[in-house]
């Protein structure tokens, strides 16, 4: 249980994370910063949604 409770906490920050590139994507922002963010935020966005939907779907629940 507590796999499938740290897998949906991933995948809830690498939404957040996804969204917020996408967000600052959007946002039209210049410059190296928002590049930088961009990048950052949709790469570490995108490793958590992937991590944590793969622990959802590979942790199988006990039956008691």
């Amino acid at each position: 249980m507590e796999k499938r409770i740290l897998g949906i906490l991933l995948a809830v920050l690498g939404i957040l994370g996804l969204v917020y590139a996408g967000f600052s994507f959007l946002n039209n922002g210049e410059g190296t910063r928002n590049i930088k963010s961009l990048v950052t935020f949709g790469i570490l966005g995108g490793i958590f949604f992937i991590a944590g939907i793969s622990l959802i779907s590979k942790t199988k629940d006990k039956e008691t």
